[in-house]
């Protein structure tokens, strides 16, 4: 039979561990700081580089001429004309909400997007409210598409008219309201007017079949074989600070940072 003192100490030390589960349950755990260090150098090139700069006015300057040379093409042409523009990296530039991610070492979540949208403060892509307003003012109706969703789209309208982009309605800022894919928004787009120009940073801004090509291969395969429209009726701006090409190096499945690392290297091409 167990003596008294043995029964108490035995009592203590399970209390103590007791209180020291409790003590632990209880504290609060830092948030894991994200490695996302390496999206520096993108982030610097693309608020930066005079050539940023130089890529977003020669993709609005050569919008532009394809626009009149639409008109010139089809001056006898019924049919109302549209344009469509991703708005994310496209028309907006948010590398401000990407450099405080980068800063603070925190990882992207949809809480602190979504108050980055509504705060209003992206400021525009150079060229950007030139080439809408021009295109505008000739008649062509100006459609935003974007993944955005239905909480961002008052602070996306703030934003777009205070920079001054025309015709931001109910009707032409179109967000994201179910899945990801853009292709019914282009569709209803489609329905009522002529689509001559799609503009977006990422492949999947621009047809169906990029959205539908998951991986690095398939994907260059697709603009292979789509490469006729590029510069055509599909303008692409620069972005590389994040975007289906970087889903596509990840490929399927959740990673670790520490997995995503050991991805991009893998995927560099060395000699």
């Amino acid at each position: 039979m167990a003596k008294p003192s043995q029964i108490f100490r035995e009592f203590a030390f399970s209390l103590c561990l007791v209180c020291l589960s409790i003590a632990v349950l209880s504290t609060p755990i830092a948030a894991q700081k994200a490695d996302n260090e390496y999206q520096v150098g993108a982030i610097l090139w693309t608020q930066t580089s005079a050539e940023k700069a130089a890529l977003s006015y020669q993709a609005f300057s050569l919008a532009r001429l394809r626009l009149d040379q639409d008109f010139r093409a089809s001056r006898n042409r019924r049919g109302k004309r549209a344009v469509i523009v991703d708005v994310d990296e496209t028309v907006l530039d948010n590398s401000a909400y990407q450099a405080k991610l980068a800063k603070e070492q925190k990882p992207f979540e949809g809480k602190t997007w979504t108050d980055w949208c509504n705060r209003a403060q992206a400021t525009a892509l150079p060229g950007a409210v030139e080439f809408l307003r021009y295109a505008n003012s000739r008649g062509v109706r100006v459609f935003y598409i974007t993944n955005r969703r239905v909480t961002e789209k008052d602070g996306t309208a703030r934003n777009l008219r205070a920079l001054g982009f025309p015709d931001v309605t109910d009707n032409t800022l179109l967000v994201r309201t179910d899945g990801s894919t853009k292709e019914p928004r282009r569709q209803s787009v489609a329905a009522k007017y002529r689509i001559v120009l799609l503009m977006g940073d990422n492949l999947n801004d621009f047809a169906e079949v990029f959205e539908k090509s998951k991986t690095i291969d398939s994907r260059l395969s697709a603009a292979e074989q789509n490469k006729k429209q590029f510069g055509s009726r599909f303008i692409v701006l620069p972005n590389p600070m994040y975007g289906a090409w970087e889903d596509a190096v990840y490929g399927e499945g959740r990673l670790t940072d520490e997995q995503k690392a050991d991805k991009r290297k893998e995927t560099l091409r060395g000699y």
